[in-house]
C-alpha cells in the first residue's frame, strides 16, 4: 500500500536558512580547500591563515622528516621562523611524547601545551602530533574570547592539521623527479654546512678543554667547572650533528619496514600474497630522498602488477651493495606488464631523476621481473673553469648558493652577512657573468657545473 505524504505538513516544518548557512560556512570551506590542495612550499602559510580566525598565533611551524630537503615548513613572525632550530623542535616533540594527551583511535592527534624555547626565545606553544610522525607547533596560541567555543576551535585545529599532514605525506609519496633532485641537493648542502659548523666549533671547544686542563693554570675548582661546561657543550654539538644527519639518512631496515606498512592495506584487501625479502640490517643508511623514491617506486610497481589478471603473488626484495640500493619486484602473473605503459614510464622517470637504472623482464605466462638500481651518492660534478668571470671568493660563494636554489635571506644567513650585502654581491655577479636576471645567472651557473 502506497504511503502518501501530506505536503501541507512537510511545508509547515521549519527549514534551515540555506543561504545564511552557506554564507557562514564559506570561510571554513575555503580554508579546508586551501589546506587540502596546498603545494608543499605554501602549506604552512595556508594552514596558519586557515587557523587564525579560530586560534590566533604569532607563528606556525611544521616539522616533518618525510621532506628530507626542507623538514621545516614555517609561517608567521619572521623573528621566530627564521631562527627556529631542529633541536628546539625535538625538545617540543619530547615534551609532547612525555606529557601529551593520548586518545583512542577516534581521538585525533596527541597534543601538548606549555612553555618552550622557539626561535631562541621562550614562548607559549601548542604542539600536535600526526600519524605520519609530523609535528605541528603553534606559537603564542590565543583562543577565541568565548570560552564555550574553545573545544570547538581545538577540534577544528586538529582537523585542519590532519588534512595538512596527510597532504604532505601524499605530496612526498607522489613527488615528481624535480622534487627528488631538489631534495637531494638541499640534503647535501645541509650536511656540508653542518659538517663545517661541527668542525669549527669542535676545534674551538677542544682547544678550550686543552687549555683548561693545563697544569700551568691555577684554581683547580674553576678549571674543573669550566671543563665540565665545555665538555657538555661539545657533546651537545655532536648530538645536534647526529640528529641533523638522521634527517637526511634512513637506516635501510627502517626504510623497508615503512614500505611494509605502506603496503599493508593492499595485502589486507586484495587477497594477493605480497612477500618481503628483508635487506641486511647492517647495510649502509639510505639518503632520505633515495628511501622515499624507492618506496614510491615499489608501490607503483606493485599497483601496476596488481592491475594484471591472474596475479596471486608478488615478491619485493631490497639489498645494498654499499654504493647502490638494489630493488627487485617480481610477480607470478601472465607476463602482460608493459614497460611502455604510462605508469611504468612515470616510474622510469623517478629512477632517472636519481641517476638510477630500471630494467623490465617480461616472461609471457610466467610473470614480470623488474630490477631497479638507485645510487646512494649523487654523481660527481666536474666544475668548469669559471676564472674568466673574475669573481671574488665571496661572489663565488654567493653564486654557488644561488645556483643551489637559495633565496637572498638564506644566503645571508649561510654566509653571516646582511641581505643588502647579498644584493650588492648579486649586482656584481650579474655584471661579471653578463646576466640580466636572477634566472639567467642561475642558468649560466648550472651550464658551468655550479650546483
Amino acid at each position: 500500500m502506497a504511503v502518501l505524504t501530506d505536503a501541507s505538513n512537510t511545508d509547515s516544518l521549519p527549514r534551515p536558512d540555506l543561504p545564511r548557512l552557506v554564507d557562514e560556512a564559506q570561510p571554513l570551506l575555503e580554508a579546508v580547500a586551501a589546506v587540502s590542495t596546498a603545494p608543499l612550499a605554501t602549506i604552512a602559510r595556508r594552514l596558519w591563515e586557515a587557523t587564525l580566525p579560530y586560534l590566533g598565533s604569532t607563528a606556525l611551524v611544521i616539522f616533518t622528516e618525510d621532506c628530507t630537503g626542507r623538514p621545516q615548513k614555517k609561517a608567521g613572525d619572521e623573528s621566530i621562523i627564521s631562527r627556529v632550530s631542529i633541536a628546539e623542535l625535538d625538545h617540543i616533540r619530547a615534551s609532547l611524547s612525555n606529557g601529551g594527551r593520548s586518545g583512542g583511535e577516534d581521538a585525533g592527534p596527541e597534543s601538548w601545551q606549555g612553555e618552550a624555547v622557539l626561535g631562541g626565545e621562550p614562548h607559549s606553544v601548542l604542539a600536535l602530533s600526526s600519524p605520519s610522525n609530523a609535528l605541528l607547533v603553534v606559537a603564542d596560541p590565543q583562543p577565541l574570547q568565548d570560552p564555550t567555543q574553545h573545544a570547538a576551535a581545538g577540534r577544528l585545529l586538529r582537523y585542519l592539521w590532519m588534512l595538512a599532514a596527510e597532504r604532505i605525506r601524499e605530496k612526498v609519496a607522489d613527488a615528481p623527479p624535480s622534487y627528488l633532485i631538489e631534495s637531494r641537493a638541499a640534503s647535501a648542502e645541509r650536511v656540508r654546512v653542518t659538517a663545517e659548523l661541527v668542525d669549527r666549533h669542535s676545534t674551538t671547544l677542544e682547544t678550550l678543554l686543552a687549555a683548561l686542563r693545563s697544569p700551568a693554570l691555577g684554581d683547580d675548582a674553576a678549571r674543573k667547572s669550566a671543563t665540565e661546561v665545555a665538555a657538555k657543550a661539545l657533546v651537545s654539538l655532536r648530538t645536534l650533528n647526529d640528529r641533523i644527519t638522521e634527517l637526511v639518512e634512513e637506516p635501510v631496515a627502517t626504510a623497508f619496514q615503512r614500505l611494509r606498512e605502506d603496503l599493508k592495506p593492499l595485502m589486507t584487501f586484495s587477497g594477493i600474497d605480497v612477500q618481503f625479502i628483508e635487506p641486511p640490517v647492517t647495510g649502509r643508511a639510505l639518503p632520505g630522498e633515495v628511501a622515499h623514491a624507492a618506496r614510491a617506486i615499489v608501490r607503483g610497481l606493485v599497483l601496476a602488477m596488481v592491475d594484471q589478471s591472474g596475479v596471486r603473488r608478488i615478491r619485493t626484495q631490497w639489498d645494498c651493495d654499499g654504493e647502490n640500493l638494489l630493488v627487485n619486484v617480481r610477480d607470478d602473473g601472465p607476463g602482460e606488464l608493459s614497460a611502455a605503459a604510462p605508469t611504468m614510464a612515470r616510474l622510469a622517470q623517478r629512477v632517472e631523476a636519481l641517476d638510477g637504472r630500471m630494467s623490465v623482464d617480461v616472461m609471457p605466462g610466467w610473470g614480470a621481473d623488474v630490477a631497479v638500481s638507485l645510487p646512494l651518492d649523487p654523481p660527481a660534478r666536474h666544475l668548469a673553469d669559471v676564472s674568466g668571470w673574475k669573481l671574488g671568493e665571496r661572489e663565488l660563494q654567493v653564486l654557488q648558493l644561488l645556483a643551489a636554489g637559495q633565496r637572498n635571506r638564506a644566503i645571508a644567513a649561510e654566509l653571516h652577512i646582511s641581505e643588502n650585502t647579498v644584493k650588492f654581491h648579486l649586482r656584481n655577479i650579474y655584471r661579471k657573468v653578463g646576466a640580466t636576471s636572477r634566472t639567467e645567472a642561475i642558468a649560466m651557473a648550472h651550464s658551468n657545473g655550479l650546483r
